[in-house]
């Protein structure tokens, strides 16, 4: 009898509910069980555990300052996590490198009957992410509405000093922030702090497609293996570019900043957030509401005489950071799973047989576009 393209007379298979088990672990036969899923969950659950342990900060009263501090002591349970995250990589890309796709397992419960299981185990594992991001979203909503606005604070001309009160990611972004009466803005209709968000906007649309089109080569039974596998990879490489182009634009509007030029000739000059106070530790943020237009040159950018106040804003600061750094953390994942998949393209391990883990795949990076789609608006526009 044969079954997914293998004889039984050559393998000792065993049928189950979940097809034939290959108990030598698939070389030649189905796929089996797989310890990788667990590895990978535990071994995240103990490295976030272990990293609270070792990196803390705690509050000085008499500095008035944040200190931070390394625990070596406890860094056991962080190092243990990484190497049962890693195992749990090795064992997923071991077992998934000699899969061909002869044969894919079917769920046999309500409601998924007759789907396969790895497309269920994907969709269930979206729909927890959405259940993080929602409660990010909703989290900064609840702020956003409920936290009286620094600016409209300021005009009602009742507060005091330290104050807490929103100020949104997009007064240093899409505004200028500290700077944004003399804000540049070498393209005219925006100003340079919001590019680098504007790229990666671009960067990641564009990273849809190219993944929707290795998935179409793939499974495109008109060309040849070698013709098939250079355009796969090329595809999938672009897509890691574009993943990688993502990140390092992250880091230039959060910690870089960038300059091309100086001073009042510069073709693009966009500092970065940390540079403009914008961080989960501004308790004493120095907030201006209008600028000095008659200070010449030496005080361009700089707030007018008694038209400041010092407020906290690290309410606003940290739902930015958590909210875009989750998503950060969402799209490196993204990469190392390209990384293997940009190698197993080259050397032919995707076909018309065997191009569904892309598809898969790109059912995980759609919704990262879509997450970031929804961020860019509501975090740098509003």
């Amino acid at each position: 009898m044969s079954y997914g393209g293998h004889d039984d007379d050559h393998h000792d298979h065993q049928h189950s509910h979940w097809g034939p088990h290959d108990w030598n672990h698939g070389h030649g036969g189905a796929p089996h069980n797989s310890w990788a899923p667990l590895m990978l969950a535990f071994g995240s659950s103990f490295f976030l555990l272990g990293f609270t342990k070792v990196f803390t900060q705690t509050w000085d009263d008499s500095a008035d300052i944040w200190t931070y501090a390394i625990h070596s002591s406890e860094v056991g349970l962080l190092i243990a996590g990484l190497a049962i995250f890693f195992a749990g990589i090795t064992v997923f890309w071991r077992q998934d490198w000699s899969h061909d796709g002869s044969y894919e397992a079917k769920s046999e419960g309500a409601p998924f009957r007759t789907i396969d299981i790895r497309k269920v185990a994907v969709w269930m594992f979206l729909m927890s992410e959405m259940m993080v991001f929602t409660s990010l979203f909703s989290t900064y909503l609840r702020y956003r509405t409920g936290i009286e606005n620094c600016e409209t604070l300021y005009a009602s001309g009742v507060f005091t000093e330290g104050q807490a009160c929103w100020l949104p990611a997009s007064y240093f972004i899409a505004e200028g922030g500290f700077h944004q009466e003399h804000a540049h803005a070498a393209l005219g209709f925006m100003p340079d702090t919001l590019i680098p968000g504007a790229i990666n906007t671009f960067a990641l649309i564009i990273s849809s497609y190219t993944i929707v089109l290795a998935l179409k080569t793939a499974k495109d039974a008109s060309l040849s293996d070698a013709e098939r596998n250079s355009k796969v990879g090329k595809y999938l490489l672009a897509t890691l570019g574009l993943a990688t182009l993502f990140l390092i634009f992250k880091m230039v509007e959060w910690f870089i900043g960038f300059e091309i030029g100086h001073g009042e000739d510069a073709l693009f000059h966009s500092p970065s957030l940390l540079a403009d106070g914008f961080t989960i530790h501004a308790s004493e943020y120095t907030y201006c509401h209008e600028w000095d237009h008659h200070g010449g040159e030496d005080h361009a950018g700089a707030c007018a005489a008694g038209a400041s106040a010092i407020f906290d804003i690290r309410m606003s600061a940290s739902t930015f950071y958590v909210t875009t750094g989750t998503h950060g953390v969402h799209v490196l994942g993204g990469m190392v799973a390209l990384f293997y998949m940009v190698i197993k393209a080259f050397r032919g391990g995707y076909t018309p047989q065997n191009a569904v883990s892309i598809e898969y795949f790109g059912l995980y990076w759609h919704f990262v576009d879509l997450v970031w789609v929804l961020v860019f608006p509501a975090f740098y526009l509003y």
